[in-house]
């Protein structure tokens, strides 16, 4: 049997294109998506597809049992994908907001792995694989939400990993930096949702904000394409010892750099002009 990865957030952009590019290379892909028009969609296209909501505990129990009746008990990648930005400023933001956030880009992960992890153990293998962000370590403006749910995806990954040493099971996580994806059509989504604009201090920047999402297109030369990411998840699946962090786009590289040469008041000038 080929091996099995699944695949979370795959009705669009990154874990679209992975999830196809994977069953392209031979890998039984099983993507997930949280809207059941959108699974069979994918269906339609060719690949196993099951509903998994991140933000719903039994939505994930449940997949997890479907995956592992699919594959027969077995299951030899996790890449964990799904995920959306909340916009807005901190001090505008609803504290549900933040839960809200967090419960898809955060907690969802975290039960997702812990339901995995008892498989891959008995199997003595396996592969996780989290898809973070600049912004998982290099803070931006009106992105608060978004930034401390990266933030602590990236702590919670460098603490599993240290706690996975000597189980052969390898956790890496890929920095894309700026994708061409719908994930402003969905940030501005949120954004509506939560953020009174008329009532806000911020109100000025908030329009800025609000054509920079309304665009289809970003107006950012260094985008690159979702099938960017596929060769750093190809490596992080095949190496045999994957890289801890996979950046990928031009910013995400640069600002790795500066964060670590620079006085955090010069980046901080620097990180102002970038949002």
């Amino acid at each position: 049997m080929n091996k099995a990865v699944l695949i979370t957030g795959c009705s669009t952009g990154i874990g679209y294109t992975c999830a196809h590019a994977l069953q392209s290379q031979g890998y039984q892909v099983i993507a997930t998506c949280r809207k059941a028009e959108d699974v069979e969609r994918l269906k339609q296209e060719g690949l196993t597809c099951i509903q998994l909501d991140l933000a719903d505990s039994n939505s994930i129990s449940n997949a997890v049992k479907e995956v592992f009746a699919i594959t027969h008990g077995q299951l030899y990648a996790l890449f964990n994908n799904g995920a959306y930005g909340q916009p807005g400023a901190l001090e505008d933001l609803p504290t549900q907001a933040l839960r809200e956030q967090f419960e898809t880009n955060f907690f969802g992960w975290h039960q997702l792995v812990t339901e995995i992890l008892p498989i891959m153990r008995r199997q003595n293998e396996g592969r996780i694989i989290q898809n973070s962000s600049v912004l998982g370590f290099a803070a931006m403006k009106y992105r608060g939400a978004y930034n401390a749910s990266k933030f602590a995806l990236e702590g919670w990954t460098d603490t599993l990993r240290l706690e996975l040493a000597g189980s052969n099971i390898h956790i890496s996580l890929i920095e894309p930096g700026p994708i061409e994806t719908q994930f402003r059509a969905n940030a501005l989504r949120a954004f509506r949702r939560w953020i009174n604009i008329e009532q806000s201090v911020h109100s000025k920047q908030y329009q800025q904000q609000i054509a920079r999402l309304e665009k289809t297109t970003s107006n950012n030369a260094f985008t690159l394409p979702p099938d960017a990411c596929i060769a750093p998840l190809l490596d992080a699946l095949t190496a045999k010892k994957p890289k801890i962090r996979y950046r990928v786009t031009t910013p995400t590289k640069v600002f790795a750099i500066l964060k670590r040469i620079l006085p955090t008041r010069t980046l901080d000038k620097i990180l102002q002009k970038a949002a």
